[in-house]
């Protein structure tokens, strides 16, 4: 293949980055809420300590599975491969917070040593996709692609977009006319002026929407609580935390919480194997092992920095492809997610776009 076919960047990897970005922006925001008022952490320690490290393991993913990417169009000499889409594991995050994380932190009543243990938790989950990495790929041969692809199509239909289909009947000044602009593009073809990506229109129209709901009489979007979160914003490098993590092995009720981490290890791996069958059906046949042994690293390296929570190749591959995303929205997303975790901007975004501006594109 010539170096010109399959490009760094495509139009489309615009749409692709918003959709991913938002799915991601979601996940942060859960964790950071989750962690500072059900398990007393303070948002200094979550901004100094726990973001740096989800970072560091989102960066890793995401350039990755980018390269991936590209290796495969090589290989393959079509321009047409889109990479797997990565980011922090919903169920897990959930998991690992209230079986793990909130029953530590109310038993010890420190937040230090609950996080320690969320630590271990995810470092064990890592090392557990990293050995199923060698047998997954036999796994996959044998069981039938409807196996694997039924119960995922349940958990997106389910899990991710109902959610996001309540909240724009919630809100359907900011959410439908975002809705009406990817129907657009993506249905009936329509081209935006100076072919502008779809999300991205659907992004900047939803911001602006809620912004000037106050005029409407409806207020949305708060000016003081968008100046209070540049409170946040400074450079938080990220910090070793092997010694924290290793401390969690002397802690004596460890091996209660083996029954939650174990399971949901293994939760991951068929949740992973079930997303890269998802992408093979839609033409993109990357290697399992590979995918599967970037994404336990990823979550054992982010665990090294302070991130208790595992990473996971997410749903959606087959979408993002029918948005025109190739390699470069992967990219895009762990370039943008590092920004703003080093840099403490994820109040000052939740505070500038309403998610209902970009939920569109995950719909």
């Amino acid at each position: 293949m010539s170096q010109n076919k399959f490009k760094w960047f495509v139009p489309g990897d615009l749409d692709g980055f918003f959709g991913l970005m938002i799915d991601n922006l979601i996940q942060i925001l859960v964790l950071s809420f989750l962690l500072t008022t059900l398990c007393g952490v303070p948002s200094e320690f979550v901004y100094k300590v726990i973001l740096p490290g989800t970072a560091i393991s989102l960066l890793l993913g995401n350039l990755f599975y980018s390269w991936q990417a590209h290796r495969l169009a090589r290989k393959e000499n079509r321009p047409d491969v889109t990479a797997l889409p990565y980011g922090i594991n919903t169920v897990s995050l959930f998991a690992f917070t209230f079986f793990i994380i909130l029953p530590v932190y109310k038993k010890t009543g420190g937040y230090k040593i609950a996080w320690q243990v969320g630590l271990m938790a995810s470092f064990l989950s890592g090392l557990i996709e990293m050995s199923g990495s060698f047998v997954a790929e036999k796994i996959r041969r044998v069981t039938p692609r409807a196996a694997l692809l039924s119960s995922l199509a349940g958990i997106a239909i389910t899990f991710i977009s109902m959610d996001f289909l309540v909240r724009t009947f919630q809100n359907p000044l900011i959410a439908f006319l975002p809705f009406g602009v990817i129907l657009l593009q993506y249905f009936a073809r329509v081209v935006f002026p100076f072919r502008l990506p779809g999300g991205f229109v659907s992004v900047v129209l939803g911001t602006l929407l809620a912004w000037s709901a106050g005029a409407w009489g409806n207020p949305i979007m708060d000016a003081d609580l968008l100046k209070g979160a540049t409170n946040h914003i400074g450079f938080y490098f990220p910090t070793l935390c092997v010694h924290d993590l290793f401390t969690a092995f002397q802690f004596a009720d460890m091996r209660e919480y083996l029954a939650v981490l174990i399971p949901m290890g293994i939760f991951n791996v068929i949740g992973s194997l079930q997303n890269i069958e998802s992408a093979e059906a839609s033409g993109d046949s990357f290697n399992t092992r590979d995918s599967l042994l970037a994404n336990g690293v990823g979550t054992v390296v982010g665990s090294f920095f302070g991130s208790p929570f595992p990473t996971t190749i997410y749903i959606g591959h087959p979408g993002w492809k029918a948005l025109g995303a190739r390699a470069g929205y992967s990219t895009l997303n762990g370039v943008f997610m590092t920004i703003v975790a080093l840099f403490g901007l994820l109040a000052f975004i939740q505070a500038l776009i309403p998610v209902e501006a970009g939920m569109a594109i995950v719909l």
